[in-house]
């Protein structure tokens, strides 16, 4: 029994087609009102943060201290140079850390139960709040030293970045093709090398952007610098004593009565965002330029 093939008009008439034709009319409606909806509240956002944030730039919030309560004036010097110390030192450990760890994933732990233990911990690091992690610092490198600092501060960040690094060093080695690992061992080269000079280099735009996704997110991180590092009045270099740093401060001028306080909040909370911007869109101009070279 031989079946007549549809032609377009009766195609068109199918229930069954008009059935599919409106679900796919109304699942597009649905994704662009989110998209919609998404990019309104986001340059919403971007707009009160740049109308509020460039009326409190000017040279004293470079150059000056924070000023005390009720005080004209001042700046977020102190607070600025804390935040890169913090943000550099946990960069400068997680870094490493993070990237050799995805590459013991990717490269030599397997599915070994090892392996898969580290994988579970960090997927639990990575969805633990952040508030969580500080008040395991507090009680593990606060409550038992006696004062806050800036190590504190550094080894909370880091347990937010290390996760972030780890994760995604091991997805973009996963990502280089296995004939290029074989071909570097069929010349002669060891595991150890094949991994750093052959596949870490075929990935590195993908864990740059992983270190980068790191540094964005303890960048403003506010909760375990609470527990950690605190703050200070005052201009320090001292990591072992408490360090004033961007996102407490923010937090702490937001919620004050003082309007000189709250302009410099929003002077700090757009330096964060510009500096977070700038970061991500230097380092990708950069790698671009050199796998073009």
């Amino acid at each position: 029994m031989s079946t007549k093939p549809l032609n377009v008009q009766e195609l068109a008439r199918s229930p069954l087609y008009r059935r599919r034709v409106m679900s796919n009319r109304v699942g597009l409606f649905l994704s662009l009102s989110a998209m919609v909806v998404g990019l309104l509240a986001l340059t919403w956002i971007l707009a009160v943060l740049l109308i509020k944030g460039f009326s409190a730039i000017n040279l004293d919030l470079f150059t000056q201290i924070t000023p005390a309560p009720g005080t004209p004036g001042g700046g977020l010097s102190n607070a600025i140079v804390g935040s890169l110390m913090l943000v550099g030192v946990c960069t400068a450990i997680s870094t490493p850390v993070g990237i050799l760890a995805g590459i013991y994933l990717a490269e030599y732990g397997g599915h070994s139960r090892f392996a898969n233990l580290t994988r579970f911990v960090t997927d639990i690091m990575l969805s633990a709040p952040s508030i969580v992690v500080g008040l395991f610092v507090y009680a593990i490198a606060v409550a038992t030293v006696g004062n806050f600092s800036g190590w504190a501060g550094t080894l909370a960040l880091s347990l937010i970045a290390v996760p972030v690094v780890l994760r995604t060093t091991e997805n973009m080695l996963n990502l280089v093709p296995t004939p290029l690992r074989e071909a570097a061992s069929a010349l002669g080269a060891p595991k150890w090398k094949v991994s750093l000079s052959v596949v870490l280099r075929a990935a590195k735009s993908g864990v740059m952007t992983g270190v980068l996704l790191a540094v964005a997110r303890v960048s403003g991180e506010t909760a375990p610098l609470l527990f950690t590092a605190l703050n200070n009045q005052f201009f320090s270099l001292d990591m072992g004593q408490p360090m004033a740093n961007l996102p407490v401060v923010i937090f702490q001028f937001a919620m004050s009565p003082y309007e000189d306080w709250v302009s410099l909040a929003w002077g700090g909370a757009l330096l964060i965002t510009f500096s977070v911007l700038a970061l991500n869109i230097t380092a990708r101009v950069f790698f671009r330029e050199k796998v073009q070279a």
